[in-house]
């Protein structure tokens, strides 16, 4: 079987059959605007950081269909020939909004749309909820691991734990732009230049005679990456000592300081406070003490909290996992159409309060304070409002609309920025390096407050008046 992917197939089937049935009754050329949101924040954090675009804008850039996928699909004998013709024939000529990879994200607010003819938008949704779910989940993981490493770098270590080659490599990718400083997935290191590193398995050392002569030649192949992993027999008794003897005969007379030590097992905290009393006795206390073995933010945040001496973290299966909570939870639902030159708000209504929509076609703007620097909120308008900086602005809960608060002396930045228009890329991909870099900066504008893995401050995701009153006639039209 020839091993082919197009991931314009990369769809729910239900959104091949809608799509016929909107063919089939004339309205494919009806346009729709669709918002990606989510609803709560992985393992209950403050925020979530958005990844996945330039994957996004890959896709799109390539959206077409083969005269095989089309014959796939005619087999089926579910779909009329005019459709079928259609998706031979298919352009993309969306027009489509997203926040910047890196930025910090919020339950209910867009954070991308999609405004197309609802055929073409309908096809879309499968392949961009799949790329901003998994990239997004993964780089939140990440952020929440790196700030409880609380400066220390973490290096992605999960490829031979992920779910599948695509999520190895783009999980690693998400991971850096989280806050990871390297991956030791080479594909990722070649394909996005992020720093890689890595040394051994225990597999290099049981291969050898002697743990002794397994870390000898490793130190004199690598004198400059002379990093030994001291666990496969007895850390303590055996390992450092071993490569405490090889940093002497091999390194020192190189005039090379060793970059470190791993442990992989056994108690961290214990381990790691032995082992830097015993390198720092021989004369090496700049010698790096990693730490890995299933190790997520909880487990660093707490070694850390007994006193490990630990300088540095891989960190595998529950980051590129997210074994926490693994799914993101972004959705894809319909917010507006247009009809006769008009956009009209839909809105779906719930038992479940939760998965009531925010309709129409829509704007977020993010909030600074002028003094602090910091975030002060979100305001989700419609996309015609415009914010007048000059005049004092009073938001209000959305769910509670009596808490209000007015501000003045602030900043208000439009985060949904303009990907696609008329189907043509008209947006420029930073570099991941840049896109690291932006979301470090953002995240430094949220109040402290926010960073806590238990019970962190809320932030709020206001709507505007106009928009809320739209809701609420909406929600009072529906009513049963």
């Amino acid at each position: 079987m020839e091993n082919r992917q197009n991931l314009s197939m990369l769809c729910d089937y239900y959104e091949f059959t809608m799509a016929d049935g909107y063919y089939r009754s004339d309205m494919g050329c009806k346009i729709a605007y669709f918002d990606i949101f989510f609803r709560s924040v992985p393992d209950s954090g403050g925020f979530a950081i958005a990844a996945g675009l330039e994957m996004a804008i890959e896709y799109l850039k390539n959206l077409s269909f083969t005269k095989e996928d089309v014959s796939y699909l005619r087999k089926t004998g579910n779909f009329c020939d005019g459709f079928l013709e259609y998706l031979e024939n298919f352009k993309l000529t969306a027009d489509i909004w997203a926040v910047p990879e890196g930025t910090p994200i919020f339950p209910d607010e867009p954070i991308l749309t999609v405004r197309a003819p609802i055929i073409e938008a309908q096809l879309l949704e499968t392949m961009l909820l799949a790329t901003f779910n998994h990239q997004s989940l993964i780089a939140t993981k990440a952020n929440r691991i790196v700030r409880a490493a609380a400066g220390r770098p973490v290096t992605e270590f999960g490829a031979r734990r992920a779910q599948g080659y695509d999520a190895a490599n783009l999980g690693a990718r998400a991971a850096y732009i989280g806050g990871c400083n390297g991956t030791s997935c080479t594909l990722t290191g070649e394909m996005f230049k992020v720093p890689l590193y890595g040394t051994m398995a225990h597999s290099w050392i049981q291969l050898f005679d002697s743990e002794y002569e397994a870390f000898k030649t490793f130190a004199t192949l690598y004198p400059h990456n002379c990093l030994l992993l001291i666990d496969t027999f007895n850390a303590l008794k055996q390992g450092l000592p071993n490569a405490i003897r090889v940093f002497d005969e091999v390194l020192k007379p190189l005039n090379i300081r060793p970059v470190g030590v791993r442990i992989d097992s056994g108690d961290i905290t214990y381990l790691s406070i032995k082992v830097r009393e015993m390198l720092d006795k021989a004369g090496y206390p700049d010698c790096k003490i990693m730490a890995s073995n299933s190790l997520d933010e909880n487990i660093i945040a707490s070694i850390l909290s007994e006193g490990a001496k630990i300088d540095m973290f891989g960190v595998g299966e529950r980051l590129i996992t997210s074994k926490s909570e693994s799914v993101f939870g972004g959705v894809y639902k319909l917010a507006a159409i247009e009809q006769d030159g008009k956009i009209i708000p839909k809105i779906k209504i719930s038992e479940n309060v939760i998965k009531i929509t925010n309709p129409h076609f829509k704007k977020v703007y993010r909030l600074f304070d002028n003094i602090s620097g910091k975030a002060i909120a979100d305001l989700v308008t419609l996309h015609s409002e415009k914010i007048n900086e000059d005049m004092p602005l009073t938001i209000f809960d959305p769910d509670y609309s009596w808490k209000t608060k007015t501000i003045t002396n602030f900043t208000a930045v439009s985060l949904l920025k303009r990907i696609f228009k008329n189907g043509k890329l008209v947006y420029e991909n930073p570099s991941l390096e840049e896109i690291r870099e932006y979301s470090k900066t953002e995240i430094s504008k949220l109040y402290k407050e926010l960073l806590r893995f238990e019970n962190p401050h809320k932030y709020y995701v206001d709507l505007s008046k106009k928009l809320w009153d739209i809701k609420q006639k909406l929600l009072l039209k529906n009513k049963n």
